[in-house]
């Protein structure tokens, strides 16, 4: 059964590849007797030659490592190729320190638990790296005096 010809013509048609092109092994010879591309063109619109789909990549693999890696697992030393700075920068970590320490006194100056003249003074501290969080920030004001009403963060 030399389906070689029919096959090129199918390609064709079909605008794909010769090895993309599937015939219905139930009408192998039907196939096989037709020479012309109309008759190609009518097996095409009777479903009995078709294109196989394209294969694609399967991102399965990738999509179960990915939850994995949310969970915080394959993260060991042997998956590291950066060093610490490069996977989460000290730049990046300053960013975000500092910038929620600016915000946090930000909002007690606008509250007026503190004047500007303290704001200033622990502005300044912040920026010299002071504290280590907001918590720390706070409990160091408390210390010196200042009071801070509860609950807010």
């Amino acid at each position: 059964m030399q389906l070689t010809n029919q096959k090129r013509l199918a390609a064709k048609i079909l605008k794909c590849g010769e090895n993309r092109v599937w015939i219905n092994p139930d009408y192998i010879d039907e196939v096989a007797s037709s020479v012309q591309a109309d008759d190609i063109r009518e097996f095409i619109e009777e479903g009995l030659i078709r294109a196989k789909a394209v294969k694609g990549t399967s991102r399965v693999r990738a999509r179960t490592r990915q939850e994995q890696r949310r969970k915080g697992r394959q993260k060991g030393q042997g998956k590291r190729m950066g060093t610490a700075n490069a996977r989460n920068p000290r730049k990046n970590r300053w960013m975000r320190t500092i910038r929620s320490q600016r915000r946090a006194l930000k909002d007690l100056r606008e509250a007026d638990e503190i004047t500007p003249s303290q704001y200033r003074r622990y502005y300044l501290k912040a920026k010299g790296g002071s504290y280590r969080s907001i918590a720390h920030m706070r409990s160091q004001m408390t210390m010196e005096g200042v009071s801070l009403k509860e609950g807010d963060n």
